[in-house]
């Protein structure tokens, strides 16, 4: 996203709106789905909304546009007051990365039909030889796209806090959860190895991702 700003000041503009749409919906999704299995602690809270404001996390955000990956600011939620505690951690867990996936495929589907209209100006915009306004939109959208790859594929590791880990919990034996359960209290360790030993790593899992993903689109 750096990279963006230095080269189309525009196309960042327009990247970073729908950066914060993303994150947005990311976190109304965990409020809805929560909602929706019988927990209002995210409505309660102001939570289940799509201002940006309700949900930016500074530090989560500034690792994003920085090393490629970060986060937002996780929706509180009750899972004992789900109808269905395991199948309620699931949706719940998995919904933000669905809303995520989604955004990508939309964003990615949108490029290669500006593309498709105007492949010259496009590919120009794209190369930094010169812009149009259908280039710079493409450019804006194939990096909405892959933020929201990373997003999608970040929260799908399987590291407490992040949704993979309570995606896999909803999967574990009912006896384990409240041990995994407390280890929560222990995110701020979690997100230290994140941003040392496994940067490295995770940054390797999200250049092949990206790699698939438009490689499948774009070849």
């Amino acid at each position: 996203m750096i990279a963006l700003l230095q080269q189309d000041p525009l196309a960042f503009a327009l990247a970073f709106s729908a950066l914060l749409l993303s994150l947005a919906l990311h976190e109304w999704g965990h409020a809805y789905a929560a909602y929706r299995f019988g927990d209002d602690t995210a409505r309660r809270l102001g939570r289940l909304t799509l201002n940006p404001l309700k949900h930016l996390d500074p530090l989560g955000t500034v690792l994003l546009l920085l090393v490629g990956f970060g986060w937002a600011k996780p929706v509180p939620v009750n899972p004992w007051a789900f109808r269905s505690y395991r199948l309620g951690l699931f949706v719940v867990s998995i919904a933000g990365i669905a809303i995520n996936l989604a955004l990508a495929v939309l964003f990615a589907l949108l490029v290669r039909g500006l593309f498709a209209l105007d492949p010259w100006g496009v590919a120009l915009t794209f190369r930094g030889e010169g812009q149009t306004f259908l280039g710079v939109l493409a450019l804006a959208f194939f990096f909405a796209s892959s933020v929201n790859l990373v997003l999608a594929v970040f929260n799908l590791l399987p590291i407490p806090p992040l949704d993979g880990s309570k995606i896999l919990q909803s999967l574990l034996p009912l006896s384990w959860h409240p041990f995994l359960w407390r280890l929560e209290q222990y995110a701020w360790l979690s997100f230290l190895l994140i941003l040392t030993v496994l940067r490295g790593p995770i940054q390797e899992v999200l250049r092949f991702a990206r790699r698939v993903f438009f490689g499948f689109f774009f070849g």
